[in-house]
């Protein structure tokens, strides 16, 4: 009896240790939510729809896109950050939700803690940009004319604590400049307040900013990346131009839930490096604006905790807040 009891005892062991090995060796077995924390249609759905139909047919099973905007993009980070760590909700975010707003105000989640980094998908500074009627012919002169005139110079951007606003306060940092905010409700508002002459320099998206610089519409003189812009190869970075280090980039990546198991990474990681291998991704990537930068999870995990840091010292510094 004692004998038999063993030897069952066993058999569960072996069976368990199979069916482990089974479900890691299975997934993904149902479809995976990638979840989206804008609206349809915007950088951060164009950029997921770059690569998501080729990892779905690498992976076997569909990628569904669920968009949760809100709160600049904090609601979406926070539903992931409590779904159920196995493999089946992960979600494409950026620097705003993951290393400025949680500076702004208290959150649900810490970006620190409360999420498994996957890759950085691609980064780009944002575009400093004035109508073609400025005098400036570039961004010296620019600085020169604010510098004698601070108080008649103003800036537009897509919003209080986005990007552009934070590059526009390294940007005055760096340049000894004061200048007035002016946040518009988008990116897109923003430029046509600049084409209309509402407001006479802007610190844009290039996605936003880039048919209307085609157009001649608007005119670049600068990126405030640490390196030129693939999309702007004629257009500086200021660490060029007298500001050496200057870098006010906005990333966007995939992460899951924390603690996502060693077999889930070991099939999502490879294969989405596999499908950020190819061209037609990479060249999508790049027509909005971004260079493309993929890194492995511990990379991931490097870049959100020290821009997590460098934008908090912005924050504070320019007393920064939600409000």
């Amino acid at each position: 009896m004692h004998r038999t009891k063993i030897i069952l005892s066993a058999i569960a062991g072996l069976t368990l240790l199979a069916l482990s090995g089974a479900v890691g060796a299975q997934y993904p077995s149902k479809p995976i939510r990638l979840v989206v924390g804008y609206t349809a249609g915007g950088g951060a759905d164009v950029l997921a729809r770059a690569f998501s139909d080729r990892l779905s047919k690498l992976l076997g099973q569909p990628i569904v896109m669920e968009y949760r905007p809100g709160a600049g993009a904090t609601v979406a980070a926070e539903a992931v950050s409590r779904a159920p760590a196995d493999g089946y909700t992960l979600h494409i975010t950026d620097s705003g939700p993951m290393t400025i707003v949680p500076h702004m105000r208290k959150l649900g989640y810490d970006p620190l803690t409360s999420f498994t980094p996957i890759t950085i998908l691609c980064s780009g500074g944002t575009v400093i940009v004035v109508h073609p009627s400025n005098t400036a012919k570039d961004l010296r002169e620019l600085i020169a004319t604010i510098r004698a005139q601070p108080d008649r110079w103003s800036y537009g951007t897509s919003g209080v604590g986005g990007v552009g606003h934070l590059a526009a306060e390294l940007f005055q940092t760096a340049t000894q400049t004061k200048m007035v905010h002016i946040p518009y409700k988008g990116g897109a508002p923003a430029v046509v307040e600049l084409m209309g002459g509402q407001v006479p320099l802007l610190f844009s998206s290039l996605a936003s900013a880039m048919p209307q610089i085609k157009a001649g519409r608007i005119r670049a003189l600068a990126v405030t990346s640490a390196k030129r812009s693939s999309m702007l190869p004629d257009s500086p970075a200021l660490s060029e131009i007298g500001f050496p280090g200057f870098d006010a980039s906005i990333w966007f990546g995939i992460v899951g839930p924390p603690n996502l198991p060693q077999e889930v990474m070991d099939r999502i990681v490879p294969a989405l490096q596999k499908v950020l291998q190819e061209m037609p991704v990479q060249d999508a990537i790049r027509a909005q604006g971004y260079d493309f930068t993929p890194t492995t999870p511990a990379e991931a995990r490097e870049v959100i905790r020290k821009d997590y840091a460098s934008w908090g010292k912005v924050v504070r510094e320019a007393g920064i807040t939600s409000d």
